[in-house]
C-alpha cells in the first residue's frame, strides 16, 4: 500500500511550486494567475528512510526499494466550488481518492503575487476551503437520507443509520467536519461513511507556505495557522516552497548543505512524509536480502498475516508464522544469525501485531 496525499488550496498559494519541489519534477505549471492547474498532476516519490541505507551497507543488495507516497496537485478551489464555481466539480472529484489532504495556505506577503481574496489571512482561507468540503458532504448526506427514508418505512433495520445520518447532517450544518462527528465510529454510520467518502472526513495536514525569512521560525501568518491547527487537533508544517524548489535538483550532499545554511534539519518531503504517516497511523516493516532491501507500508494495529499480504496475497492466505527481529537489534548485532544466537529472533503467529521497524521474514504455504 502507498500513501496518497492530495495537495489542495486556494489559487496562487504555491501548491504547484510545492508539488514540483516535493516530487523533484517540473510537471505542474506554476504561474501567477488562478487555475493554472486544471488537470491534476500526480507523482509517486520515495519516502525517505535512513534505515534502508544502513541495511544496504550490511547485506549489499542488488537494489533498495523505499516505501512510496503519491502526491496529487489538485486545481485551486474558490468559494462556490461545491456548486461548480471555478473548477469546483473537478476539485471535489479529484480529492475523493486521496487518503489525506495537504492543505497549502499562503503565509507570505508578496505584492507581485495575486491573492484571490485580496489580503493574506490564513484562517479565513482555511475556512473557505473547508466550508466548501462540508457543503459537498451535505449534498451527499441529504441524497443518502432521501434514499434511506424510503427504505426505512418498510425496513426497521434501516432506521438507526437514518437517524445517524440526520444527526450527521445537523453536525455539518453547524459548520463542523465529518471527522469530528461524535457518532463517527458508531456501527450505524459505518456503511454510510464508506459509501459517501466524505471530503471533510479525511485527515488534514496544514502547510504554512512562508517566505525565506520565516523558514526557521513562525511569522504572524504561520503562527495564526498553527494555532488554528492546534485548536482542531491537526498537524501544521512550515515550509518555504520556493526554497524547496531551489534545492530540488541537488544531490544529497549538496541538499544537506543547503538545508544547513537555512538552519533546517530536514527537507519538506521528509517532514511531510513523516507527518503524513503519523496522521494516517502508518508505519513500515523492513525486509533485507541479497536481492533487495525494502520498506513496506502498513497500518498500525495490523496483525502479521495482513502485513504479509502487503507483499503478496499468497503470503496472507497461506500464512504460517513470521520470523521477527527489531531493526535496532539487527543492526547492533550485525545480522540475523547473531540475533538468533542472542535469542532475539522471535517466531510470531497470527495474532502478532506488527511494529514499525520490524525486520521480518514471512513463512507461508499455499
Amino acid at each position: 500500500m502507498s500513501l496518497s496525499i492530495g495537495i489542495v488550496g486556494l489559487p496562487n498559494v504555491g501548491k504547484s511550486t510545492l508539488f514540483n519541489a516535493l516530487t523533484r519534477t517540473q510537471n505542474a505549471k506554476a504561474e501567477n494567475f488562478p487555475f493554472c492547474t486544471i488537470e491534476p498532476n500526480t507523482a509517486v516519490v520515495p519516502v525517505p528512510d535512513a534505515r534502508l541505507a544502513v541495511l544496504a551497507d550490511m547485506v549489499h543488495p542488488q537494489q533498495i526499494i523505499p516505501a512510496t507516497v503519491e502526491f496529487t496537485d489538485i486545481a485551486g478551489l474558490v468559494r462556490g466550488a461545491s456548486k461548480g464555481e471555478g473548477l469546483g466539480n473537478k476539485f471535489l472529484a479529484n480529492i475523493r481518492d486521496a487518503n489525506a489532504i495537504l492543505e497549502v495556505v499562503r503565509c507570505f506577503e508578496n505584492a507581485d503575487i495575486v491573492h484571490v481574496d485580496g489580503a493574506i489571512d490564513p484562517v479565513r482561507d482555511v475556512s473557505t476551503i473547508e466550508s466548501e468540503l462540508m457543503l459537498a458532504d451535505i449534498e451527499v448526506v441529504e441524497a443518502r437520507i432521501a434514499r434511506l427514508s424510503k427504505v426505512a418505512r418498510s425496513d426497521p433495520k434501516a432506521r438507526p443509520e437514518l437517524e445517524a445520518l440526520e444527526a450527521l447532517k445537523d453536525h455539518l450544518y453547524a459548520g463542523k467536519p465529518v471527522r469530528t462527528f461524535p457518532g463517527h465510529d458508531e456501527e450505524a454510520l459505518a456503511t454510510a461513511l464508506q459509501e459517501g467518502r466524505y471530503l471533510s472526513d479525511k485527515p488534514v495536514i496544514y502547510v504554512a507556505n512562508v517566505s525565506e525569512d520565516a523558514i526557521s521560525a513562525d511569522n504572524e501568518h504561520s503562527a495564526a495557522l498553527r494555532a488554528h491547527a492546534m485548536s482542531v487537533g491537526a498537524e501544521c508544517v512550515r515550509i518555504c516552497a520556493a526554497v524547496e524548489q531551489d534545492m530540488s535538483g541537488l544531490d544529497d550532499a549538496d541538499r544537506n548543505e543547503f538545508l544547513a545554511s537555512y538552519g533546517i534539519a530536514e527537507s519538506g518531503l521528509d517532514v511531510i512524509a513523516k507527518t503524513g504517516y503519523s496522521t494516517l497511523g502508518l508505519a513500515s516493516f523492513l525486509t533485507a536480502g541479497p536481492k533487495e532491501v525494502r520498506a513496506w507500508t502498513f497500518r498500525r494495529g495490523w496483525k502479521a498475516p495482513k502485513c504479509a499480504g502487503v507483499i503478496h496475497s499468497d503470503f496472507e492466505r497461506g500464512f504460517i508464522r513470521a520470523k521477527v527481529v527489531p531493526y535496532e537489534d539487527f543492526v547492533r548485532l550485525g545480522g540475523e544469525a547473531a540475533c538468533r544466537d542472542a535469542g532475539l529472533l522471535r517466531e510470531e503467529g497470527r495474532d502478532y501485531e506488527m511494529k514499525d521497524g520490524d525486520m521480518v521474514e514471512f513463512l507461508f504455504n499455499v
